[in-house]
């Protein structure tokens, strides 16, 4: 996996990467065999998404890097916007 998100914009055009953005809300819940990671960043309304095979550590206060793109989610047959996280990293 790529870790340069500089690398990563260049391969996709789709995504975004977004720095020093405060985490508001960290939610970690079990899907068979990973765990999905959801995160609130401050003054956005729309949730970031990440899977991991083990728990993450809280990073509800942090400030963190994150390379993403939007995608949308149906729920109860209701679309939803989220944003895929690539790759986050504590700034």
């Amino acid at each position: 996996m790529q870790s340069d998100p500089n690398e990563l914009l260049k391969k996709n055009r789709n995504l975004t990467h977004s720095e020093m953005q405060r985490v508001v809300s960290h939610v970690q819940r079990d899907d068979d065999e990973w765990i999905i990671n959801t995160v609130m960043i401050e003054g956005c309304d729309v949730p970031f998404k990440f899977k991991r095979k083990n728990e993450y550590k809280n990073l509800k206060g942090a400030r963190v890097n994150l390379t993403y793109y939007p995608c949308n989610e149906k729920v109860a047959g209701i679309n939803f916007e989220v944003m895929n996280v690539v790759r986050i990293k504590i700034a």
